[in-house]
């Protein structure tokens, strides 16, 4: 493939070094200052060209990472497929890594290799900068910003494609998604997040090798998954996602459930509500947890197992609960490495759905008291508000006016249940036993 370099002057570009983290400014002055080629690159230069604010800000160069470690004491090195240098300021890290080359070296023979599939496994071959801007995935995303000039120098057309704000592959689409399947999902990601449309090239091989996405591991799937729907884009992902098939190697369950794509299905209602508060909650910099959105995103399926177990097996409900749980977060979890931190999450969210029913006596002090209950009110809510079922509705308002009330109110309120349910709290005295006839 054949890039012509472009170098735009810092006169005739908007990235300021005052919209720059001053970790990565420092990590860029270092390395220059040591003779090294040092770049602002990636998603960080493109989102500062589109005047949005970097999540991160990632450093390529022509340092090794040995060579990056020797200059940061606050350095670690990390990685197996492809080495690389995280450079420690506190929480923040500043990724940076070195310059990758191409898999036709010599070096390429002992440091690289390749599934029959054509995936990378190993992937430790350093280059040029013009090879490394070869290797990466997205036109706008082979970007790089020069702390030698402050210019920035496009590869690829990126300056070209964000114009038209269009998403573009570097080389042959099928190639360069067998060597990486988890592209096609980086794909659907940066075309919502940045509201870019795929370029048709790009986007029809998707359909055919969205199945490569089963030989990812379930663990690199399950980070990827969290940055598809914890972005503040979640809900939007997870419908482009559906069009290019590309949900059902991740939740392959759902597929007979979505498959027939209805929004006014409860089920898919409920999905995108909860999808939606996510959404709405990540962009207010509001606290999320993986844990609500797996369980939001499974609960469909648990219903089904249930009601499926319930008459095949002639369990109770809390039996048959317990191994509808169990079935689905095992099967899901084979393609999605779902942490048990977070299953843990799931399932509690799921079981106080029946105990948030149950209010009687010190039963809803107890589940009040639940480190959980808010996510599982919240979870009780969006069902009420996806199912219209007016029994769910008047147990969410109950739930809803116990948390604003205080600990006399709550009192009264379980007293006013008890009430109209016909419950008598006061303990009727035992009946003294007849005595009995046999001597």
């Amino acid at each position: 493939m054949t890039i012509e370099q472009q170098v735009i002057p810092r006169a005739e570009h908007n990235i300021s070094r005052q919209d720059i983290s001053e970790n990565a400014l420092k990590v860029l002055y270092r390395l220059h200052k040591s003779g090294y080629q040092a770049y602002l690159v990636g998603g960080g230069v493109r989102d500062l060209l589109l005047g949005k604010q970097p999540k991160d800000f990632d450093i390529a160069t022509n340092a090794t990472p040995e060579q990056i470690k020797a200059l940061f004491r606050n350095c670690r090195l990390v990685g197996r497929r492809f080495r690389l240098a995280h450079i420690l300021f506190g929480r923040e890290i500043i990724e940076v890594a070195t310059f990758r080359g191409h898999h036709d070296s010599e070096q390429a023979n002992t440091d690289s290799k390749r599934s029959d599939e054509g995936m990378l496994l190993r992937d430790n071959v350093y280059g040029s900068i013009e090879e490394d801007a070869e290797r990466r995935d997205f036109t706008v995303n082979a970007l790089y910003y020069n702390i030698a000039d402050f210019s920035v120098v496009d590869f690829a057309g990126g300056i070209g494609d964000i114009a038209e704000r269009r998403l573009q592959l570097i080389g042959d689409p099928e190639t360069r998604y067998r060597e990486d399947p988890v592209r096609m999902l980086r794909a659907v990601r940066f075309a919502v997040k940045l509201d870019f449309d795929i370029a048709p090239e790009s986007l029809a091989p998707i359909a055919e090798y969205g199945h490569l996405l089963k030989d990812i591991p379930a663990a690199r799937l399950f980070e990827e998954s969290l940055k598809l729907l914890l972005s503040g884009e979640g809900k939007e992902t997870f419908k482009m996602l559906a069009q290019t098939q590309l949900l059902y190697p991740l939740f392959p369950l759902l597929k007979p459930l979505l498959q027939q794509w209805d929004e006014d299905a409860p089920e898919l209602r409920f999905i995108l509500m909860a999808l939606a508060s996510t959404d709405k909650r990540v962009r207010g910099e509001q606290k999320v947890t993986p844990a609500f959105i797996f369980a939001a995103l499974l609960w469909p399926l648990l219903e089904i197992k249930k009601d499926e177990l319930l008459i095949e097996l002639s369990l109770g409900e809390h039996d048959a609960m317990a191994m509808a749980m169990n079935w689905v977060l095992s099967e899901q979890c084979k393609s999605i490495a779902i942490p048990k931190r977070f299953t843990t999450g799931v399932r509690e969210i799921w079981q106080l759905q029946s105990r948030l029913d149950r209010r009687f006596g010190k039963r809803a002090f107890q589940t009040f008291s639940h480190p959980r209950f808010r996510a599982a009110f919240d979870f009780l809510e969006l069902r009420a508000k996806a199912s219209q079922d007016t029994q769910l509705g008047e147990l969410a308002q109950w739930w809803q006016q116990w948390q604003r009330s205080n600990e006399q109110g709550r009192n009264s309120m379980v007293r006013e249940l008890n009430k109209s349910a016909g419950r008598n709290n006061k303990r009727r005295r035992r009946k003294p036993k007849k005595p009995s006839n046999e001597s």
